[in-house]
């Protein structure tokens, strides 16, 4: 096992921001980690790499309890927090062997070339970091948490400033770093998620409200499509049920309604008989298949 969090609490003063997390990471298995603002991803990840304390609970990382000894667990981890904070007046190469002597690498010249590379930092590697662009520097801190070669990397927001390009070379290292290492990657960026993770697990309010593998996530919704619509007039949850024949309505907005239905079209031709036979007025009307965003936005609204 990788990563294990067992029974793994967090309390900022009377605020409980991780509540009782259990969970465990696997080698080879990059897993999306998900929540809202404010869910406790950031707290948990910071946990996991020792930088918080745990109020309750254990982790362990490569069997390597984190509480008992802080140093070795963190020699297994690279950690690419989502400030990313850099050293902006030194130069690539130097920040980067400025890692590397922190981790006593050896022939770290050598290393440092392969991470560069790696990374797709070639062509900036002689420049500042102060004077790189947004996405390159993403490059250099995730550079620096490969440095020493990590069996297990912590990716707060990896791709955060990156052009479409730049997310696509980013995804294709990080895919191939999950062949052999265990990657818990963070993001609000669900097209990502779906691309690189085949398990994805969930927190809202420092609670899990999924774990599984992304295939059985839209099973669990499987056949169902999503019909959102949007009234100009005032409408009532009830009055949309006598009229409506669908698996569940929910109110997101006023007068804004979503519904989970195997029949969309169905769905879509009711709404409109209904807005002709009450004098509505519909501003909106769409429906998608279940994906990973509105499976994210039923299990955290």
């Amino acid at each position: 096992m990788s990563i294990t969090l067992s029974n793994v609490s967090k309390f900022y003063g009377t605020q409980k921001a991780v509540n009782n997390l259990t969970f465990t990471l696997h080698k080879n298995e990059i897993v999306g980690f998900l929540g809202p603002n404010g869910a406790g991803k950031s707290t948990t990840m910071k946990m996991i790499t020792g930088y918080l304390p745990a109020d309750e609970g254990t982790i362990t990382v490569c069997n390597v309890p984190v509480s008992a000894n802080e140093s070795a667990s963190k020699k297994k981890i690279g950690y690419l927090p989502e400030a990313n904070p850099l050293y902006t007046e030194m130069y690539v190469r130097e920040y980067l062997t400025f890692v590397a002597g922190i981790h006593k690498i050896k022939e770290a010249k050598k290393r440092i070339a392969e991470i560069i590379e790696m990374v797709g930092l070639t062509s900036e590697a002689h420049k500042k970091i102060g004077e790189l662009s947004k996405g390159y520097k993403q490059r250099v801190g995730l550079a620096a948490t490969l440095v020493h070669d990590p069996e297990v990397l912590i990716l707060d927001e990896p791709t955060t400033g990156l052009d479409p390009n730049q997310i696509i070379e980013i995804r294709e290292v990080i895919k191939k770093l999950g062949q052999h290492k265990t990657v818990l990657f963070s993001s609000h960026i669900m097209q990502e998620v779906e691309a690189l993770c085949d398990r994805v697990l969930i927190i809202n309010k420092g609670n899990i409200v999924a774990d599984d593998l992304l295939i059985n996530l839209k099973k669990r919704n499987t056949g169902l499509h999503v019909v959102s619509v949007q009234f100009q007039e005032n409408m009532l949850e009830e009055e949309l049920f006598r009229h409506i024949n669908c698996h569940g309505i929910k109110v997101v907005a006023k007068n804004s309604f979503v519904f989970e239905t195997e029949n969309p079209e169905m769905i879509k031709k009711q709404l409109l008989e209904l807005s002709i036979n009450k004098n509505l007025n519909i501003i909106s009307l769409n429906s998608e298949q279940d994906n990973l965003e509105s499976i994210f936005k039923s299990l955290t609204t």
